[in-house]
This record gives C-alpha cells, structure tokens and sequence, in this order.
C-alpha cells in the first residue's frame, strides 16, 4: 500500500500537538456552522487554503488530495442555488470547502498512528462507561485516513487503463470499478483484523 497523507515539515501545525490540531479542528467547525455571513466566510476560506500551503505541500499535489471532495462540495452548492439563493450557495461553498481544507492540513500533519494514539486517549473515558470502544474507533478512523492515498492510486490506475483503450474518463465508467475494487480491499482488511483477533480484545 501506498505512504499515508502525512508529509515531513517543521511548519506551525508539525510542531502543534495533535490534540490541540483536533480540539481547533472541532472549534473551526462549529464557528464556520454558526455564521452565514460572506464576509466572515471568505477570510476564512483564503487563511484555511494558506495554511494548508503553509505546510510544504506543493499547490498540484494540494489540489489533488482534496479535488474529488471539493467537487462535492461544488454539487452541494449548486443544489443551494436552485433551490435557495446565491447568498447561500456562496455560504454553504466556502463553509465546507474551509472545513475540507482545514482537515487536509491536520491530515498532512499528522501521522496516522499519532492521530489513533490521540483519538483512543480522547475516548478512553467513554469507554469506561460503555459507550464505545477506543481501540476499535481508533482502528477505524485509522484505516480511512491509510485508506485515501490508496483510492486516489487506484483511481488513478483506472483512468490510465482508460486512456490506454482509448476511453473517455467519465465519472460512471471510473466509479463502478473504484467502489468494487475499494469493497475487495476493505473485505481483505477486515478478514486480517478478525483472523489477529483485534476485535475479540
């Protein structure tokens, strides 16, 4: 499998510990919920999107780690267009796309197992009541993050054998393989955890 979505840098965030990226993370979102107002919004899209180039990632590779999820966002706006307004389509547009490119700073910051190490000393309390189980949350969020990098090469592959045939790239005729291809690779995972007994622990 591929590296995670983690790059080497000594910028703010890489020496910012990684419950306080998670606690700001958090923070960001409920402010950015909290206010539909462009004038807010709009300084906040242009300082997420630097400090997402502050981490030493290249603007190509930037773009590229976080296009399929802007494109998203796009749809989402597009559909507040139609059936609201301008005003909150530009709203929804640059909320969302912030919070996508705050998440991709951590992420580019932060080492998987940092963030599985964090997020099962966040919930350990929970599990004492039986609410959850750290380990297993921690696993999962572990395995989506590790799992990125991973969707993008085979989606990458897919349209190189595309082009290769001389195939147009459309969204449907790259999805259907991306998804069956994604679904072997999960089952495959989820048998190695089951045959090292993670879950019985």
């Amino acid at each position: 499998m591929l590296n995670g979505l983690d790059i080497e840098g000594d910028s703010l965030l890489h020496r910012m510990p990684v419950r306080g990226k998670l606690i700001a993370l958090f923070v960001a979102a409920i402010g950015l919920f909290l206010t539909a107002e462009l004038r807010l919004l709009v300084p906040a899209l242009v300082l997420s999107a630097a400090l997402y180039l502050s981490t030493g990632i290249g603007a190509g590779e930037a773009f590229r780690r976080v296009r399929f999820v802007l494109f998203t966002v796009l749809l989402v706006a597009g559909a507040n267009y139609l059936f609201h307004s301008l005003h909150e389509a530009l709203a929804v547009f640059c909320r969302l796309s912030t919070l996508v490119l705050l998440a991709a700073a951590v992420t580019a910051t932060t080492g998987i197992s940092a963030f599985m190490d964090e997020i099962t000393r966040l919930l350990t309390p929970l599990e004492r009541f039986g609410f959850v189980r750290a380990a297993d949350v921690s696993l999962a969020v572990g395995l989506v993050i590790r799992f990125v990098p991973e969707i993008f090469a085979r989606y990458g592959e897919i349209a190189d054998a595309h082009k290769a045939r001389g195939l147009p790239v459309r969204p449907l005729t790259t999805l259907v393989p991306l998804i069956i291809l994604t679904l072997k690779d999960a089952d495959t995972i989820a048998m190695a955890i089951d045959a090292r007994g993670f879950r019985r622990h």
